[in-house]
């Protein structure tokens, strides 16, 4: 017995004396002790935690090289290999994790609306509910600061940069023709549904060396990834019909959706100041399929849109009024493949091609313009640490257009160009700590067309001045070519230059934001000509310059009232160009020096109703009275609508719904157009370029059927 217990006693010092001590002490950067740091040895159970001083210590029988992990949460996890007898005594310092929620975002400049994005401006999902955007993504984003409101267009004008200016990307690849065709003073609409995104990114300036060809703005769409469950949507409209169905398999999907609109039935009963032949209508369809990969996502998707009417509108240069007459053909489809190619680089690709067919007959004149653009693009990801993303990508853009014109002077003239482009760019995301962080970036462009080069820098950086907000400043030089109505004529011409320089602050905490943002644009080599309008016999030139600046603010709320989400912005833009036609430099016909948009969203129960308003108001545009000296010389009035829409919902899956653009009935003026020749008394008469309608009314019914019977459109409208 005295042998056996002899033997175990010898036993047990041996293992004793074979365990060895690891300690420490864990601070994080600025030497404050971390107390709960989780402390072991990779592949075992041995380990301990961290008490009130940072302190740790515990005993392990492993030899050898082992690894010891040190984590903790919200700071990036350390790690050391070697040998247990040199874990002694250690001092660990940890660094902030730059992936946390509270860490700086790169935000000057940019508005996001998606699921991952760690700063909403706006949900996905208010595209569609915001009154007065009548289901267009464009509508929407009128509402925010750093927009302009031009009601007659449609289009998107962005701190004082015409609608040109601004370009459309699905899934990252270039949209060429994103609007519907519309005749003069009717507000297009963007061409494609907002039923099919999930993720939006609009970025007003000092965007990411990633995107060219655009001088004041990108508006960034993303496609559904991957839809919840299998539906049909059905929708009965006053001015229409939609139809949308999603299919799920296993690793695939597939999404469509189509439209017919037709407002004949509606201007029969809402007359309007134009004298239609052939009233708006439109047939259109989208697709998106998605296909998983072991390591990625392919998407392939595809619409089509066909539209025409015809009119009389009132001139006063001609009592018979300006005939117009439209026939649009657009198609587009865009392919693209994300994936993962190992642990730390990611790939990107994707091709889109587009077609668009114009027939336009415009009083004696008859016009026939064919586009078809591509854009291919491929860019690479390298993730290095959680400190450092590099960004590594080229694409190409190229573009033929042609234009065939008559009238009863001219027989079948025809213009046209090639418009390709070679792009390239590197770009480096660099975080100094959870509170500081860089983008730096070039981009080089060569054109074809002008045989020239250019590079563009972009940089900025973000700052977070405590936990619930930072500042931002942005520097980018941003590159242009001419647009088509340029190009068709002359192409001895050069790129058009602009550059961004942004600060912004933002707040948000709670369910509640705030940003105001300071910038300034400086415009070069902007192109001017010498006649009334851009044609083949004018003399260009690219001597036209310009700038902008303001300031803009934004707030949404939706916690201080039950049931109430509401945002506000407002605008300021002082801004001078001379280009174009223009006689001398001055505030452009298309900018308004004060924008104000409030957006509200009141859910009631008792009623089964969601309630929306929308307010507009804009300072007056700029027009030149040829009874006074001067360009540019007089203001509109200034604009001014109240939108509202009510949503009920009858069931869980059957809504009814209806809306009021200008429900007061407001009489916006867009601008004014003048007799060619004065009267008798040397005068020039003029008529009020007003809407075809003061307001607009829509009722419609949605229905959804789905897998769990409870989903329905109501987000969606």
């Amino acid at each position: 017995m005295k042998t056996i217990l002899a033997t175990f006693l010898v036993f047990i010092s041996i293992q004793i004396s074979a365990q060895k001590t690891i300690n420490g002490t864990v601070f994080n950067m600025k030497n404050m002790p971390i107390a709960g740091a989780n402390i072991y040895l990779e592949g075992t159970y041995d380990g301990s935690t961290t008490d009130e001083n940072g302190s740790f210590s515990f005993t392990t029988s492993e030899t050898g090289t082992q690894t010891l992990i040190i984590s903790y949460l919200s700071y990036e996890t350390f790690t050391m290999v070697g040998d247990v007898s040199y874990m002694k005594d250690l001092i660990v310092k940890l660094r902030e994790d730059v992936n946390t929620l509270d860490a700086v975002v790169l935000s000057a400049g940019t508005f996001s609306a998606g699921d991952n994005s760690k700063v909403n401006v706006l949900k996905p999902l208010d595209v569609v509910t915001t009154a007065s955007a009548l289901g267009d993504f464009v509508g929407a984003l009128q509402t925010l600061p750093g927009t302009t409101t031009v009601a007659e267009d449609g289009r998107l004008f962005v701190r004082g940069g015409d609608a040109n200016e601004t370009q459309i990307f699905i899934d990252g690849i270039r949209v060429f023709t994103p609007y519907t065709p519309t005749t003069n003073n009717a507000p297009t609409r963007g061409r494609y549904s907002p039923f099919l995104f999930d993720g939006i990114t609009f970025s007003t300036g000092g965007y990411s060396a990633e995107f060219g060809q655009a001088l004041s703005s990108v508006l960034l769409l993303n496609t559904i990834d991957e839809p919840d469950q299998e539906k049909t949507d059905i929708g009965i409209m006053s001015v229409g019909a939609t139809l949308g169905n999603t299919q799920k398999w296993k690793s695939s999907s597939l999404s469509v959706n189509a439209s017919y609109i037709n407002l004949a039935p509606y201007n029969a009963i809402f007359p309007n100041r134009n004298d239609w032949i052939k009233p708006y209508e439109t047939a259109s369809g989208e697709a998106v399929f998605r296909k998983k990969t072991n390591t990625g996502l392919f998407k392939l998707y595809g619409a089509f849109d066909a539209t025409n009417f015809e009119l009389t509108q009132e001139d006063i240069n001609n009592s018979d009024g300006a005939y117009f007459k439209l026939n649009n053909n657009n198609v587009y489809v865009n392919g693209s493949y994300k994936g993962a190619l190992n642990d730390t680089w990611t790939l990107f690709g994707g091709v889109s091609y587009t077609h668009a067919k114009n027939n336009l007959n415009i009083i004696e004149s008859t016009i026939k313009d064919t586009e078809n653009s591509i854009h291919a693009k491929l860019k690479l990801k390298n993730r290095v640490s959680n400190r450092l993303k590099l960004y590594f990508g080229g694409e190409y853009f190229a573009t033929d257009f042609t234009e065939n014109y008559s009238d009863n002077t001219i027989s079948h003239a025809k213009y046209g160009y090639n418009n390709n482009i070679a792009a390239v760019y590197a770009e480096a995301d660099i975080f100094i700590s959870k509170d500081l962080a860089f983008k730096s970036g070039l981009r080089g462009e060569y054109s074809e067309i002008f045989k020239d080069f250019t590079l563009a820098p972009r940089l900025s950086l973000a700052y977070k001045t405590s936990a619930k907000s930072q500042v931002s400043l942005a520097y980018g030089n941003f590159y242009q070519n001419p647009s088509s109505n340029i190009l068709k004529f002359n192409q001895a011409l050069k790129a058009q230059n602009t550059s961004h320089y942004i600060f912004n602050y933002q707040y948000n905490a709670d369910r509640r934001l705030f940003r105001a943002e300071a910038y300034y644009k400086k415009y070069d080599n902007l192109v001017k000509y010498d006649t009334d309008f851009a044609n083949f016999d004018s003399n260009y030139n690219n001597e036209g310059t310009g700038f902008a600046k303001g300031i803009d603010f934004f707030w949404r709320d939706s916690k201080s009232i039950k049931n109430f989400d509401y945002w506000l912005s407002y605008s300021l833009l002082d801004t001078k160009r001379d280009y174009n036609n223009y006689l001398s430099k001055s505030q452009p016909n298309f900018a308004n020096t004060h924008n104000v948009s409030v957006v509200g969203k009141y859910w009631i129960n008792d009623w089964r109703s969601q309630v929306g308003i929308s307010y507009a108001l804009a300072s007056g545009r700029t027009f030149t009275n040829p009874n006074e000296p001067g360009f540019l010389n007089n203001k509109t009035k200034p604009y001014n609508s109240l939108s509202i829409n009510w949503a009920y919902l009858i069931s869980p899956q059957k809504i009814l719904y209806a809306s009021v653009n200008n429900v007061l009935g407001f009489r916006n003026i867009n601008g004014y157009q003048y007799a060619n020749t004065p009267d008798l008394n040397g005068n020039f008469n003029r008529r009020a370029l007003q809407p075809a309608a003061d307001q607009f009314f829509f009722v419609g019914f949605f229905w959804t059927i789905s897998e769990d019977k409870k989903s329905n459109q109501l987000d969606n409208l």
